[in-house]
């Protein structure tokens, strides 16, 4: 069996879907993934060969039209979702030429396509093969599908279509008991957290004194693109009595400028050092929840980004974490609501349920299994 899989620009979007991607590999069949160019490395790292979608980043299709006129990104957080599901549509628009001459020669059974990566089944339907899409957090906001299917009208109507293909099968990584009430059928698939690695130090598995608090707003955090984030939320839990890790690129974290000694500043392997924290502070980045929903970790969310409002919600709802919403997010606030999640043991409680629920999913090699069931069907 051949299958393609299909991630985003980022390594969130790449981690989440690599999992599947090693199991199909391990079981004997061959495995491409295909992304943008500037995110190759990043599929290397994890073993995985990868081909170049596009020489573009995802960022050039968001701020500019098919023309190349700039684009400003709304305030309205509806319009904010629009603007963002066309750019996805863009990106997948740019990546079907490549995708087309890849499958010439080399022709799938699957394709595997992230959430919010619309070239894959664009690209199943016009070879005729299944499209398996493959959550990667836990639920985007159907308005991204519409904008895309928008944006995507030419390519849609050279295909005999009025709308985005619906899936032949749905692989959901969210555990049952935090799934939308009106989420779709789907495989479930236990998360496994990945992240790109660096060499181990004994302080990223040991224990200090007291309570270590992790503080990240994701790995595409560049100087002109989410910094003031990253560093506002370092400068608000700077005075709470923690060890402090911040998980950014090297070259953000240099950026940080100076830090208290009780800081550990970097590009940190979240898989590793999550089991020795007792408690993270996030932008409500779709991989960072999970790595610590499947670590039996406690959180406090400051959804930035509208898509992830819903599922941040979600889990505070649960009381696995404690949302702050943007705007609210005053130095004061933030430490309020870390102090009373890492004191109150309840929330440490109803994390390790939601780890629990995870591990007794379907493992990604078991999933395998109905992928190639569903190759043999439609063969």
């Amino acid at each position: 069996m051949r299958v393609l899989f299909v991630a985003g620009g980022s390594g969130g979007v790449i981690f989440a879907v690599t999992p599947l991607a090693l199991a199909v590999r391990n079981a004997g069949h061959e495995v491409l993934v295909a992304t943008p160019e500037n995110t190759v490395p990043t599929v290397t790292s994890t073993g995985l060969p990868a081909v170049a979608a596009t020489d573009k980043t995802m960022m050039d299709f968001m701020f500019a039209d098919r023309l190349g006129t700039p684009l400003t990104l709304p305030k309205d957080p509806h319009e904010r979702l629009i603007f963002n599901g066309r750019g996805f549509g863009r990106f997948a628009a740019h990546s079907l030429p490549a995708l087309t001459q890849l499958t010439e020669d080399w022709r799938p059974d699957v394709v595997v396509g992230g959430a919010l990566s619309y070239s894959a089944p664009l690209i199943a339907a016009k070879l005729g093969v299944p499209h398996v899409k493959h959550a990667i957090d836990m639920g985007e906001p159907r308005v991204l599908d519409l904008a895309a299917a928008a944006e995507l009208g030419p390519e849609l109507a050279e295909l005999g279509l009025d709308d985005l293909p619906r899936p032949d099968l749905f692989v959901d990584v969210c555990p049952p008991s935090l799934r939308r009430a009106d989420a779709a059928d789907c495989q479930p698939m236990r998360y496994i957290p990945v992240s790109s690695q660096r060499r181990i130090e004994p302080w990223m598995y040991r224990r200090g004194t007291r309570p270590r608090l992790l503080v990240t707003a994701g790995s595409r955090v560049t100087k002109e693109y989410d910094f003031e984030v990253l560093d506002g939320l370092v400068r608000k839990v700077s005075k709470l009595d923690v060890e402090l890790l911040v998980a950014a690129p090297d070259d953000i974290a240099t950026d940080l400028g100076s830090l208290p000694e009780n800081v550990h500043a970097g590009w940190i392997p979240l898989d590793v050092v999550v089991r020795t924290t007792d408690l993270l502070v996030h932008h409500a980045g779709g991989n960072t929840m999970l790595t610590a929903m499947a670590n039996g970790v406690p959180q406090v969310l400051i959804p930035y980004l509208p898509n992830v409002v819903d599922y941040a919600d979600r889990l505070s709802s649960f009381g696995a974490a404690k949302t702050i919403q943007p705007g609210a997010d005053s130095a004061e606030a933030i430490v309020e609501a870390a102090t009373e999640v890492v004191n109150d043991l309840t929330y440490r409680d109803r994390a390790q349920e939601v780890a629990a629920e995870n591990a007794a999913m379907p493992t990604p090699a078991e999933v395998t299994g109905v992928l190639e069931e569903l190759a043999a069907t439609r063969g």
